[in-house]
Formats: structure tokens, C-alpha cells, sequence
């Protein structure tokens, strides 16, 4: 006669204990807490990504494309810090943009925006626009034309693209949509220390220090410039939105990984 195989009853598992669930909830909380807190310092001390809303920096910046902002490159301000709390004026180990530097800051009359444009004038240049063409200290910045294509956010627009260059041999590329555009032509605009003028490389499509800063940029005080752009990860058709899943293949690969210059 065969013997049954004895089966032992399974041992009772040892019940959680109220301080030990809570001990674990606390971890958790913890944990997300320190990871949010490093993201936002991260944001306020390093880096931080900020995505291109519009056509005013063509070609060189698109609308859609995600690009990272340096943001200790001037040093920090209250612009540094998220929602621009009043705690201050003046910037921390602050050190000045250059000329052709392109520049993400807080706009001086709505600081919840942030807008991206090239620095044109430094404090004490004198900046006119002449027949599109700019001069800085009175002597024009030297353009050479590369020919007509189509605007890459409104393909039926031609604009002409030119060349140009700093005197210390920097150089990019710009749009002119025509001749006798708004902005075109200018008066001399002195920039007062603590100050910058700024430009997009759209010209004809671009508010900028052109403008008075309740139609414009006016002329940028230096503690609302949040950080120098540096670098496109990635770039995104316009239309496209996280809340749209639809939407995210949209890519524009060819703009990956491009130093903005």
C-alpha cells in the first residue's frame, strides 16, 4: 500500500503593521520630493528646455524645435528662478553676453513670457538699421546674399538669405522678406549700461528692440535674460502638442542635435 505524500500547511504570512505602511507611503513621498527638487534645481541652476513658439529666429531656429538653454552662462537673476518671483534685482556672478550671442529671456512687459532673439548691441553701442542693413557703432555689420528659398514655417513666402557676419567673424544667416519692410530703417538707439539690443534673424518678422517695449522688446535689462541657447535635441512639425499622442511622430528629424550659433 502506498503511502500519501504529506502535504504541509502553508505557514500564515505575517500581517503589515500600520507603521510599517506608513513608513513606506513617507519613503515614497520622499523620493518623489528629492527627485522634484533636483529637477528644479537643475532647471534653475544648469540647464533647462525650452520649446520655439515662433518664426522670428529663422532659419536657425524653427518653430517646434526643443532646444536646451545654459542657464549659467551670464550668471542668474530672479529671471533664473521659476514664475520670476520678486526677489531682487541684479544678477549673481553675472558676466556679459556677446555680440551674435542668441539669448532666451523674460520679456520686460509680461515676465511670465520667454522669448529668444540675438544679441545685437552690447552697453554703449550705438545701433541704427538701414536699408535692412545694421550698424553698430556706425559701421555696417558686411552681408552677402545666398540666394531666395522658401520660409520654412510659411513655404509661401520667399525670402532672401543673407549672410552675416560680426567683426570678430561670427556669422549666420538671416531672412529679408523685401525691401522698405517695418524695421528696415531706423534711428540710432543708444543702449544704456545694464542693457542689450535685441534682433531676430527673421528681420521682417521679428518684435524686437526695433520696437518700444510695449509693442516690442525695447531695450533688454540685463537681469531678465534667462540663459544662453545652446543646442536643438529635437524638433516637432507645428500642430504637434504632448496632449495629442496623434501627433508626437511629427518629427523634423533633420534639425536634431544642431548647435545654435
Amino acid at each position: 500500500m502506498t503511502d500519501h505524500p504529506h502535504i504541509a500547511a502553508p505557514s500564515p504570512q505575517p500581517q503589515r503593521l500600520p507603521q510599517d505602511v506608513w513608513r513606506e507611503a513617507f519613503e515614497l513621498v520622499r523620493t518623489i520630493g528629492l527627485a522634484l527638487l533636483a529637477a528644479v534645481a537643475i532647471q534653475t541652476v544648469l540647464f533647462q528646455p525650452f520649446t520655439i513658439p515662433s518664426s522670428s529666429m529663422e532659419p536657425g531656429l524653427v518653430t517646434g524645435d526643443y532646444i536646451v538653454v545654459r542657464k549659467f552662462a551670464y550668471g542668474w537673476s530672479r529671471a533664473s528662478l521659476p514664475f520670476h518671483p520678486p526677489v531682487g534685482s541684479g544678477r549673481l556672478f553675472g558676466r556679459s553676453p556677446e555680440r551674435g550671442d542668441v539669448v532666451i529671456f523674460r520679456l520686460p512687459r509680461d515676465p511670465q513670457q520667454t522669448w529668444v532673439k540675438r544679441v545685437i548691441g552690447l552697453p554703449g553701442d550705438r545701433i541704427q538699421v538701414l536699408g535692412g542693413t545694421v550698424l553698430v557703432n556706425g559701421r555696417a555689420l558686411p552681408q552677402r546674399d545666398e540666394g531666395l528659398t522658401q520660409d520654412h514655417d510659411s513655404p509661401g513666402r520667399t525670402v532672401l538669405q543673407v549672410r552675416e557676419t560680426q567683426p570678430d567673424g561670427r556669422t549666420w544667416v538671416t531672412y529679408d522678406g523685401g525691401s522698405a519692410q517695418p524695421g528696415d530703417d531706423t534711428g540710432e538707439y543708444v543702449v544704456p549700461d545694464g542693457h542689450y539690443f535685441m534682433m531676430g534673424d527673421n528681420r521682417d518678422n521679428s518684435l524686437d528692440s526695433r520696437w518700444p517695449r510695449e509693442l516690442g522688446v525695447g531695450l533688454l535689462p540685463a537681469e531678465n535674460i534667462v540663459g544662453k541657447a545652446e543646442l536643438v535635441v529635437a524638433s516637432w512639425k507645428p500642430g504637434a502638442a504632448l496632449w495629442k499622442p496623434w501627433t508626437w511622430l511629427n518629427l523634423q528629424p533633420g534639425r536634431f542635435f544642431q548647435r545654435i550659433g
